[in-house]
């Protein structure tokens, strides 16, 4: 039984996960951040956690298993009290629980419920697709300390008065010299420019005459089409990556409608990422049949987003 990937599923949309009689596992939003020893930047995410002490049923896991198994929800609460019941004793007897995507269970030293969660995945959708990156840090003082280093090998020596008299003569003629060419240069300018108005208002009148005596007839005119606009609606949705570059979330998309999915793209989310669906449903069932055919078959990593969209 695939306890634990029906949790993983609820933690992308829920807070909190109980198992009756266990315990329940927590997700709680923490921002991005930087690890200034590893001088890495992380995304922001979900951070899981486990108390014990929350172990009443609130329906949320028993009714995703009985609409999952397609069973009733007194079979399913059933099922699952028996599952707590081997964690327990599994615990109890000095056992590590691995739960895929979640993390491991074991007993410390005070007969207590240690959890470890993994950090490979993030329950934030809305961070889906982002990953850590490593940053340097700028050596400013090490570039300040080496221009300091060349202003003492290779000082700056001023001239004197005479000499900057000198270069002033020399200047103004300069600026007298350019001011003069600047001035009958505009000069030439306006004239080209006038004569090239000039050619321009008479290529547009020659235009219109020839468009006001022109006449088009269409002896056989083609027959017209009908485009069968593909747009699936609903708010059950499998998403099978996201993208920064809209043209690989196309690529992907063609790849699975190739395959026979009815994939798309969902827009882009507040992270500037493009979603890649299979397919998006109305009915929950057939969404998860095809969630865990999806899994087994093509993508491991698919998980179902549940979103109004347009």
């Amino acid at each position: 039984m695939h306890y634990s990937t029906y949790i993983s599923d609820l933690l992308y949309r829920y807070e909190c996960v109980i198992i009756p009689g266990f315990g329940a596992f927590l997700a709680h939003k923490i921002s991005a951040y930087h690890d200034a020893e590893q001088n890495l930047f992380f995304p922001p995410k979900k951070r899981i956690s486990f108390n014990a002490q929350l172990k009443e049923n609130d329906g949320l896991l028993s009714n995703y298993i009985a609409t999952a198994e397609n069973i009733s929800y007194t079979e399913a609460l059933g099922k699952l009290q028996a599952y707590a019941h081997t964690l327990e004793t599994r615990i109890l007897n000095g056992e590590t629980i691995l739960l895929d995507k979640i993390g491991t269970l074991t007993q410390n030293e005070s007969s207590q419920i240690k959890f470890e969660p993994v950090s490979v995945t993030n329950y934030l959708t809305e961070a889906f697709g982002l990953s850590s990156f490593e940053t340097k840090p700028i050596m400013r003082e090490v570039h300040k300390q080496e221009v300091e280093a060349l202003e003492e090998r290779a000082p700056i020596h001023i001239t004197t008065a005479r000499r900057n008299n000198t270069w002033l003569k020399y200047a103004a003629v300069g600026v007298l010299a350019i001011g003069l060419s600047g001035t009958f240069g505009f000069l030439h300018f306006k004239d080209i420019a006038d004569y090239n108005f000039a050619q321009e208002q008479k290529a547009k009148k020659q235009v219109e005459n020839t468009i006001q005596h022109a006449t088009f007839t269409i002896e056989n005119p083609l027959p017209a089409v009908t485009l069968n606009a593909f747009k699936p609606k609903g708010s059950y949705h499998i998403v099978a990556g996201a993208f920064r570059v809209p043209e690989n979330a196309e690529s992907r998309v063609k790849e699975l409608r190739e395959a026979g999915y009815k994939a798309r793209t969902l827009g882009e989310n507040k992270y500037g990422l493009h979603q890649v669906v299979y397919g998006s449903y109305t009915d929950r069932t057939e969404a998860l049949n095809d969630l865990r055919k999806i899994r087994t078959n093509d993508n491991s990593n698919a998980w179902m987003l549940i979103q109004e969209v347009d």
